[in-house]
């Protein structure tokens, strides 16, 4: 089964497609990489999904990634008094260390670590910015506000701080057992919350070891001070919209968005844009005008995947929300406007023998009109750097390796395919024309590029490009 579109799309797992059938159905759907967010539900619960999981990619005979979404630090308040209080604008209100339930004057905040951080002029949000305070005094035990935006204060809710770098890691206690369950589970995705520094990613990378792809979640504005460093450390990245919308101000987002997007892919570094793509729909069977508008603006931007999070994880209508927006994608992707996009935006690589023939492909494959490039890979690089190129032809990445062509799944236009290596060079020529016509993505008559690294089995080393044509002679031999 190869899609109709190039861009990835990601579906949140939980209580309304937990099932087999359900992932089945989500796959046949459109979906690439299944997410599951450690934020919620135990161990267990998530062993389930991935036997679950690895049961359908058996039934339908394709590589499908799984990412594990890890908590991160969450910052939130103690008790309040009768369950909720309503804050009032212009009253001063009082964070502190004090354990006794909270009133319409202050609240237990449990974090002593991250006290030293607030000074005077910093924001402070309550309840997913709902709630909005000025900070007039801070000390080692309270935090003395002014109440900007009030509201209904209740128990536990979430605090944000957006104008301080707080001396807290990405990783606590909870997400290093979590990160070490989904190692042993073998995951093909780790994505990484809380991130503010390179050296968060510097930490979970070391831990990670190799193992599986690490993905830095953009979501504290202190992170894009560091974007660059956080992206050349971390394997891939994610516009964490929702917490971004928060603590940034959100007519910055959509501008934040294209940033992100076009630094992570001049580098080379895969990138998802995720939340409340299709809110909407986590009781509605359609989406609004708006939320179509949204996502297509991501596939404008050049995202290589979308995500669909309480959508597809507790809403009504988790098939019919990957559905559309498989549609959205496959009908942006057919757009001139989209086609003309990716041809002017070509990306200089850097000065090596990889990315000239990856471009080199790219250029190709248009002037001769080819319908497909092939790429062989060990490490996944070739066929990375390929995506990276965004050529109209289709991508066919041929690797020996299981985990990586999973790993894949989430990366722009490439179609995935676990198969024996190549000896020599005639092999891996007869392979990729054989492979391109069973896959759908090439017929006979039509031409194929060919890249990939010689010696073979050579981690990191594009330097083959062959152009071949695929005659009828080519499928019995």
């Amino acid at each position: 089964m190869s899609r109709k579109r190039k861009t990835k799309i990601i579906a949140t797992l939980g209580p309304a497609s937990k099932s087999q059938k359900v992932i089945e159905a989500l796959y046949k759907a459109g979906v690439d990489t299944f997410r599951l967010n450690m934020s919620h539900g135990d161990q267990d619960g998530k062993r389930e999904l991935i036997g679950n999981i690895r049961a359908v990619e058996e039934k339908v005979g394709r590589p499908i990634a799984i990412m594990v979404d890890l908590q991160g630090p969450k910052l939130r308040v103690g008790m309040v008094k009768g369950g909720k209080v309503k804050l009032k604008r212009g009253q001063v209100f009082t964070l502190d260390l004090d354990q006794t339930p909270g009133d319409q004057t202050r609240v237990n905040f449990p974090h002593p670590e991250v006290y030293s951080a607030i000074e005077k002029g910093h924001s402070v949000l309550l309840n997913d910015g709902r709630i909005r305070l000025t900070v007039e005094k801070a000390g080692k035990s309270a935090i003395n506000c002014k109440i900007k935006i009030g509201g209904d204060l209740s128990h536990h809710k979430g605090v944000n701080l957006p104008n301080a770098i707080l001396p807290v890691g990405s990783l606590t206690p909870k997400d290093k057992r979590d990160l070490q369950f989904a190692l042993e589970m073998g995951v093909e995705w780790i994505a990484l919350s809380f991130v503010q520094r390179a050296a968060d990613v510097r930490e979970a990378r070391k831990l990670i070891g190799g193992r599986a792809g690490m993905m830095a979640k953009i979501e504290k504005p202190a992170a894009l001070k560091e974007l660059e460093e956080i992206l050349t450390i971390a394997d891939a990245t994610m516009v964490a919209r929702g917490d971004l919308g928060v603590e940034c101000k959100v007519e910055e987002v959509p501008i934040i968005q294209k940033n992100i997007i076009h630094t992570a892919r001049s580098m080379g570094k895969p990138v998802v844009v995720a939340t409340q793509m299709l809110e909407s729909m986590i009781t509605a069977p359609m989406p609004t005008r708006a939320e179509v508008s949204d996502v297509a603006n991501a596939i404008f931007d050049g995202a290589d995947a979308i995500m669909l999070s309480a959508e597809t994880a507790v809403g009504e209508y988790p098939v019919e929300a990957a559905k559309v927006m498989d549609k959205i994608a496959a009908q942006i992707e057919s757009d001139p406007a989209y086609r003309k996009m990716l041809r002017q935006e070509a990306l200089a690589g850097t000065p090596s023998t990889d990315d000239a023939i990856t471009a080199a492909a790219r250029q190709v494959t248009r002037t001769l009109g080819a319908s497909a490039i092939v790429t062989y890979t060990t490490s996944g690089s070739t066929a990375l750097r390929a995506a990276r190129e965004r050529p109209m032809a289709q991508i066919l990445t041929l690797t020996p390796n299981l985990h990586v062509a999973r790993k894949l799944c989430l990366v722009w236009g490439l179609h995935t395919v676990k198969t024996k290596d190549v000896r020599s060079f005639e092999e891996m020529t007869g392979k990729a024309k054989r492979m391109a016509v069973r896959h759908g993505l090439a017929r006979v008559g039509d031409k194929i590029v060919i890249t990939a690294g010689v010696p073979f089995g050579t981690p990191g080393s594009t330097n083959v490009l062959h152009i071949v044509e695929i005659k009828s002679s080519d499928m019995t031999s």
